[in-house]
């Protein structure tokens, strides 16, 4: 229900640079900042893969707080009155452990359909809903939320408006440099020689690039070979990819380059490519 996590690391991949520089801005405000104004976080949607879990682990560990890991699942009982139950003692518990960073991952798999619950489940369901979405906006704990989804289209509608979030980010697919870090982190992490010839990486995530890195030094083989081990999310599931990226144009703040994010139709080109030396990512 409730966790504590335990030895996250901080920011170390090279990208998100206008989302981490709003959280971090939003924790650690300049001098001027009226303090009586607290942040409440972020709702993060992406691509599968594309770092939205790491940057919520590695953010507590950056500022020094802890970071609260909530299933918003495992809220769900079986005696009447034991799920709001159970909402209102570990939303306390969370508000106890102020200042800190609250993790609610894949939250449209834990909240699809309680808008509707009341012929399934008695309005459990949507009162559980509820109770979380008040705290969402009125908490005034010194708690950042950083909430991640993969498909917006199963989160109630009522969990977008303004003031439950600072922001909505979007996650896409890294860039040609931002990937380019990700592959020397991995390569370093693993061991690996860091001029052998790169796969076709062109809709890859950060996480697929760390499968092939893994696979490559379990196997012993090249990055070429251990690429044919993998399958990228953008290919076994384009459809939903680009409903989301439909979606998130003109709706979601851009996670990499600030501004609005604004989909790209127009594919990258493929290459097969060495990397150069880079220094290390941030």
């Amino acid at each position: 229900m409730l966790s504590l996590h335990r030895g996250a690391k901080r920011f170390r991949f090279g990208r998100l640079d206008s989302l981490k520089e709003f959280c971090l801005r939003a924790l650690r405000p300049s001098p001027s900042t009226n303090n009586a104004v607290k942040a409440k976080g972020v709702l993060l949607l992406g691509v599968p893969g594309t770092g939205k879990s790491a940057l919520a682990k590695g953010l507590g560990a950056e500022v020094g707080r802890p970071t609260l890991a909530l299933d918003v699942g495992a809220l769900m009982g079986g005696i009447v009155g034991e799920t709001e139950a159970r909402t209102r003692r570990a939303l306390k518990i969370i508000d106890a452990m102020a200042p800190a960073v609250l993790f609610v991952d894949e939250l449209e798999k834990s909240l699809s359909g309680t808008s509707g619950s009341g012929q399934t489940d008695s309005g459990v369901g949507s009162r559980m809903l509820g109770t979380l979405l008040t705290w969402l906006a009125d908490h005034t704990s010194d708690i950042f939320v950083i909430a991640t989804s993969n498909d917006i289209s199963k989160l109630p509608p009522e969990l977008t408006r303004a003031e439950r979030f600072d922001a909505i980010f979007f996650l896409d697919l890294p860039g040609r440099s931002q990937k380019d870090a990700i592959w020397q982190m991995y390569l370093r992490r693993f061991g690996l020689e860091s001029s052998q010839v790169l796969p076709e990486d062109e809709s890859w995530t950060g996480a697929e690039v760390r499968a092939c890195c893994r696979l490559a030094a379990l196997l012993d083989v090249s990055l070429i070979e251990a690429a044919k081990n993998v399958v990228p999310v953008a290919a076994t599931s384009a459809e939903s990819v680009q409903r989301l990226r439909s979606w998130s144009s003109g709706r979601c703040l851009s996670a990499e380059s600030g501004g609005v994010y604004r989909a790209d139709s127009t594919p990258p080109p493929k290459s097969r490519r060495r990397l150069s030396p880079n220094p290390e990512s941030n």
